[in-house]
């Protein structure tokens, strides 16, 4: 199906990035190294990290950063492009409900496919327990991929449009889309959308599921375009309401619609693109991957409103130069230091000396 161009709106941030190559008060080592391909982490109650392995595996990491030898869980996946074994999350109830949950591109009949799994944890390893929600659209490219927990109990999937832009603004279909189900693959009654998983749409490619830590408000980053309508950059990070129309792709960027949702930050000018999202206190930090930098947002506002008064390139000295290459996400520590996963191994990145790396930042108090 033909599309007209999207309407090219404005960037609704007032402020300019800033680049810090040497971020004051802040430290950075490598926590674990010789990663293929990391694209999720999470942390066990007791310390212990699972990190997934875009091609198939989950490995298992001691509390001092010690990788297991043997694979916490091997599974088939379709890792062609940007498919393959992606998001990881716990059950909100773990270890009482000791389950994993994944999301991966899988091989059926009719083709790839995007799905969310439950994996049983069994102390150090898992097995395959039940589907969860199936029968998302995959392509090569715009898959999406991250899978949260919300501060309700509720399982958050952020899926991409397969690049079929159209699929984006479709309530038939789950693809671009933020969806929304239970922790046993449920539709709540609650959605915004009777009888649907969807939470909201018009997503290009959903990379990043966080929520504040005051307002429980859920945020969210998303890839712009790569030359659809001949359209480049215009990467976004959104703030989600239930049912909203984020844009894509009848508009990209702060378009002042009604109908419409504009973002909070948009990068129009060169390509970020973001990764994964985590919040240090009323602060966002995102992981991006051709810009090689760990960006830091601070926002004023509460509630449902907020405005961007700063945003800094950490380990950047450019827009596509960064100290430590790609990076895929970043995730708060059970120790209160973060944790940032590259991605120099993906095929678009450089591999640098014991890529990948899962590296470990301490802030300033």
């Amino acid at each position: 199906m033909a599309h007209t161009a999207p309407l090219e709106g404005s960037v609704p941030q007032s402020v300019q990035d800033q680049f810090i190559t040497e971020p004051p008060g802040i430290s950075v080592e490598s926590w674990v190294s010789d990663l293929n391909i990391p694209w999720s982490l999470v942390f066990l109650p007791d310390g212990r990290g699972l990190v997934s392995e875009r091609r198939g595996q989950i490995r298992l990491i001691g509390p001092g950063g010690q990788l297991a030898q043997k694979p916490y869980a091997t599974l088939q996946v379709a890792a062609h492009g940007e498919g393959g074994l992606t998001g990881l999350a716990l059950h909100p109830k773990f270890p009482e409900s000791p389950y994993v949950y994944v999301m991966l591109t899988r091989q059926e009949r009719e083709g790839s496919a995007n799905a969310v799994i439950r994996l049983k944890h069994e102390g150090d390893h898992a097995q395959f327990d039940r589907d969860i929600v199936v029968g998302i659209p995959a392509g090569t490219f715009h898959d999406g991929g991250r899978i949260a927990f919300g501060p309700d109990g509720m399982l958050y999937i952020g899926t991409g449009d397969s690049t079929h832009p159209g699929f984006a603004k479709d309530l038939h279909s789950p693809a671009g889309k933020i969806l929304r189900v239970t922790a046993e693959g449920e539709i709540p009654s609650d959605n915004p959308f009777a009888g649907s998983p969807i939470y909201s749409y018009g997503h290009r490619n959903v990379q990043g599921l966080a929520w504040h830590p005051q307002s429980g408000m859920l945020f969210a980053s998303e890839h712009g375009p790569t030359g659809e309508f001949g359209l480049h950059a215009r990467d976004e990070i959104n703030l989600i309401k239930p049912g909203g129309n984020y844009g894509w792709p009848d508009a990209t960027c702060a378009v002042s619609r009604p109908k419409l949702i504009d973002p909070l930050v948009c990068w129009a000018d060169a390509s970020v693109p973001p990764g994964g999202i985590a919040f240090a206190g009323n602060d966002l930090l995102v992981a991006t991957l051709r810009s090689e930098a760990l960006i830091r947002i601070q926002f004023l506002g509460s509630g449902d409103r907020y405005r961007v008064i700063a945003i800094q390139r950490w380990f950047a000295s450019s827009r596509s130069s960064g100290r430590y290459g790609r990076l895929r996400d970043v995730v708060a520590g059970p120790d209160g230091t973060f944790y940032v996963l590259t991605s120099n191994r993906d095929g678009r990145g450089r591999a640098r000396p014991g890529d990948d790396h899962i590296l470990r930042i301490h802030l300033p108090p």
